[in-house]
């Protein structure tokens, strides 16, 4: 689904796992779970690396140009601090909001016919006030541990675009705002005094961002772009 080098995505997983293993080396037993069953709502922080890109489409000009060889997105790389809102809806099912500040990096890389071997890109480095809304539903606890899965939607406002319009004219431009689907799935550790949640999710775009200029010839060959995110993160709640 993201152009991902084989490096990125073996560093992700066993960064998921290895931090998910030492945690359910601590929760090893039953107990800790039937504390936080009685709770009907709690809060916490997360912290989370992502790897972004765009899906590129192609306009009917790019056929008719001579100086744009290939245009496509490469993935580049980022965090997020956020929020917690965690909400019990039944024994399986809890409705989350999860506020979060992050910081993206995605770029779009050109080629030309004179010398493919030389691309140029435009980087697109924004900060994102996002808002999710997801609804988590979970197994049924086994010592200490739930498996759960997510599905939900995700708004994002880029604050820095502004900054980024006024310093580079040139730059291909893209909207401040953006919706998305998310989906994705975790495991829950219960400790003593907090849950343990890794995690990792998909973000799809639903809109097209590209504003279009038809004195850039970056933007003319392009039809529309959709943003994709691949995000690990790490919860802690209580």
């Amino acid at each position: 689904m993201f152009d991902l080098s084989g490096k990125k995505i073996t560093f992700v997983v066993a960064l998921f796992f290895a931090v998910a293993g030492a945690f359910a080396q601590r929760a090893s037993g039953n107990y800790n779970y039937l504390g936080f069953e009685q709770k009907p709502y709690f809060f916490g922080i997360t912290l989370a690396y992502n790897v972004s890109d765009y899906k590129v489409f192609y306009s009917k000009n790019f056929i008719l140009n001579d100086s744009i060889r290939r245009a496509e997105s490469i993935t580049g790389p980022g965090f997020n601090l956020g929020i917690v809102s965690n909400l019990k809806v039944g024994d399986y099912f809890d409705f989350r909001f999860l506020p979060t500040l992050s910081f993206a990096e995605r770029n779009i890389q050109y080629s030309s016919p004179e010398d493919s071997r030389l691309p140029y890109s435009r980087r697109i480095e924004s900060v994102f006030v996002e808002f999710p809304f997801h609804v988590r539903y979970k197994s049924a606890p086994y010592k200490d541990k739930r498996v759960f899965v997510i599905a939900g939607v995700k708004y994002a406002f880029d604050v820095a675009s502004d900054s980024r319009s006024r310093q580079a004219s040139e730059l291909v431009k893209v909207s401040p705002t953006d919706f998305s689907i998310e989906y994705g799935a975790g495991i829950q550790f219960f400790m003593p005094y907090f849950i343990f949640s890794p995690e990792f999710k998909v973000s799809q775009g639903l809109g097209n961002v590209l504003i279009y200029d038809g004195a850039l010839e970056q933007s003319t060959v392009l039809e529309k772009i959709l943003s994709r995110t691949f995000t690990i993160s790490f919860h802690f709640e209580g």
